[in-house]
């Protein structure tokens, strides 16, 4: 196998990506967690919004869905227009390429919110 070498982040010429979760990030729920009753976060979807209009492949990744394999994509992509939201594609837990379920992100170019 011939190995090539690769970029950490995209060329300056190349259109960059932004993988961005939804809940506990664009919003939140005051008591109970259905999906129903997130309530958005308007300052937080600014600065997601910013990416997009900077030209940021901007990206919804959400895990709805993986654990109870119910499909909320229509639910989530209404939610994400009412809220004015800014993106070019969404990827939930019952997308063919799914966000799974997880506890933990280790990754070298992982921001909280708080941290745009």
């Amino acid at each position: 196998m011939k190995f090539h070498e690769s970029k950490r982040f995209s060329e300056e010429s190349k259109q960059k990506v932004v993988l961005v979760d939804i809940d506990e990030t664009i919003c939140f729920y005051p008591e109970t967690r259905r999906y129903d009753l997130s309530v958005p976060d308007y300052n937080n979807i600014e600065k997601i919004n910013k990416l997009y209009d900077e030209g940021w492949k901007v990206i919804y990744w959400t895990a709805r869905g993986s654990v109870s394999k119910r499909d909320y994509s229509e639910h989530t992509q209404a939610q994400l227009q009412e809220w004015g939201c800014k993106y070019h594609d969404l990827v939930t837990g019952t997308s063919p390429n799914p966000k799974p379920h997880f506890d933990l992100l280790i990754d070298d170019k992982a921001k909280r919110i708080e941290e745009l």
